[in-house]
């Protein structure tokens, strides 16, 4: 085996194993991670009055890739829905069907994904887009956290 070729070996494994610690591991079904409510926002924004959270909302388009990235990567991770199924009620929304293309207009979305923290009366109290890994996201949301008690 010449020296080239264990060189190529060892950067394929090493390229491996950096993209087998990206992605989380476990379960990608969600189970763990962010449970989101089935409904609409009306529904979904009196739920949160009831139980006195925020609404997070993922406005997302189903071509996206940074979107499928979150539901991938991010959404799953378990930290991740301790955090927002703790102290959120989670809707997805579609921008492009169903109410998404009311909440789109409503909320000024102009990029996928948009990420928005909604009060009981549906006022935005924090928004960012894009996709963010899991310990970035946890950082926004404790941060909305501590900023609206």
């Amino acid at each position: 085996m010449s020296v080239k070729t264990l060189i190529y070996g060892i950067t394929i494994l090493g390229f491996l194993a950096l993209i087998a610690t990206t992605f989380p591991s476990g379960k990608q079904n969600g189970e763990d991670g962010i449970q989101f409510f089935e409904g609409s926002l009306s529904e979904a924004l009196a739920k949160a009055e009831e139980e006195n959270k925020l609404v997070f909302m993922d406005v997302y388009a189903t071509w996206c890739g940074p979107c499928k990235a979150l539901k991938q990567r991010t959404f799953p991770v378990k930290e991740v829905g301790d955090v927002f199924n703790t102290h959120f009620i989670n809707v997805a929304m579609d921008g492009e069907k169903g109410e998404g293309p009311e909440i789109v207009k409503k909320y000024g979305v102009r990029a996928y994904p948009t990420l928005l923290f909604l009060n009981p009366s549906g006022e935005v109290v924090y928004q960012f887009k894009g996709f963010r890994p899991a310990a970035e996201f946890l950082a926004i949301a404790n941060h909305v956290i501590e900023n609206n008690k």
